[in-house]
């Protein structure tokens, strides 16, 4: 895998009249990365893929693709397919003629046309699809035909916009999964964007959250999750509880915190001794009948059964903590008294208040 720039934004602002839906954006994509753009509605992560794909042109600053300047190229004239959150298939075109279309707009002989759209077909699990209609298929299938018709064109750049929103849970783990395999097997560079932080946390290899046409943070999905810059993307990503702690000291690389009660050792992340904010996500909370020096109390206020972990709301001096137990040894009852220690992972300081 080659480590060149496929796509590159240089000081880009889009402005709608006074709006500005992306202000000042400056990042790079390496070729056959999948980068996810995450963020809220009207974040401003649709836009920048509409302006990768040249369906809005940029006010201010530049788009490269593949080392081109590509800024003032209409979307015909960029090497990129888009997958839309609609899957925008022809109804009354057979599944092979919807594959075909773009490449029978590019004057290949016929013949070489039909055998590219087989290899497409095949290649995302539909041989001997090609004679149906979409309305005969499922919404996974329709999105994998919808997939094949892009890939078919070889672009430098594959885009998808918000691609699972139409299909059922279930079905969406399967086909974000059938896309990150067929992603990876092929190199291909891939934007993808979307709001489901799980989403994004399982397909991408690099993962830009946006928030109020900016970008709030850019990484690997492990360093969004466990390193937070700020308590946006504490709270955006995970479901993280922030609660107040005092940093005692600092030794090295580690601080030592005091949260409720609780001593610990944590990266201090460019802070120092005082008052400071910390991100707990839930899993990283356990509750017990029995408490030690090191734990606090607290009360259980809700306790939802969910087959595969159970969630609490817990009262206590940190106020109110939302709990996921994996474990399920044994359901805590409502109002029941609990001791809460912290593990060592999934707990940060966050930088930026």
């Amino acid at each position: 895998m080659t480590n060149s720039i496929a796509v590159e934004f240089k000081n880009v602002t889009k402005a709608f009249g006074d709006v500005k839906a992306v202000q000042n954006l400056n990042f790079s994509i390496e070729s056959g990365q999948l980068v996810t753009l995450l963020g809220p509605s009207g974040c401003g992560k649709t836009t920048t893929l509409r302006l990768i794909a040249g369906l809005e042109m940029i006010t201010e600053g530049s788009v490269h693709i593949g080392g081109k300047d590509v800024t003032k190229l209409p979307a015909t004239d960029r090497d990129v397919s888009m997958v839309f959150q609609s899957y925008a298939l022809f109804p009354h075109m057979t599944v092979l003629q919807n594959v075909s279309y773009g490449l029978s707009m590019s004057r290949l002989p016929k013949n070489e046309v039909q055998e590219k759209a087989i290899a497409g077909l095949e290649m995302v699990g539909l041989s001997g699809f090609g004679n149906r209609l979409p309305s005969e298929l499922s919404g996974g299938q329709q999105q994998r035909v919808a997939v094949a018709r892009a890939l078919v064109l070889e672009p430098e750049v594959l885009l998808f916009d918000e691609p699972l929103s139409n299909l059922d849970a279930k079905l969406r783990r399967r086909v974000r999964e059938e896309i990150r395999e067929l992603q990876q097997n092929l190199e291909l560079t891939t934007v993808y964007v979307t709001h489901d932080q799980e989403e994004a946390l399982a397909v991408s290899d690099r993962i830009i959250v946006m928030n109020q046409a900016v970008i709030a943070q850019e990484g690997t999905p492990r360093q969004l999750y466990e390193e937070p810059v700020n308590l946006f993307v504490s709270d955006f990503i995970g479901d993280a509880n922030i609660v107040k702690a005092e940093i005692i000291k600092i030794e090295g690389a580690n601080a030592e915190v005091e949260i409720g009660g609780i001593r610990t050792n944590l990266p201090h992340r460019g802070l120092i001794s005082g008052e400071a904010n910390v991100a707990i996500r839930p899993q990283s909370i356990c509750l017990s009948q029995s408490g030690n020096e090191n734990s606090i109390p607290g009360t259980i206020l809700k306790a939802i059964y969910l087959g595969g972990h159970i969630e609490y709301t817990v009262d206590c001096i940190l106020g109110e903590l939302f709990v996921i137990d994996n474990q399920m040894e044994s359901k805590q009852n409502l109002d029941a008294a609990v001791s809460i220690t912290l593990r060592t992972r999934g707990v940060s300081l966050i930088p930026e208040s």
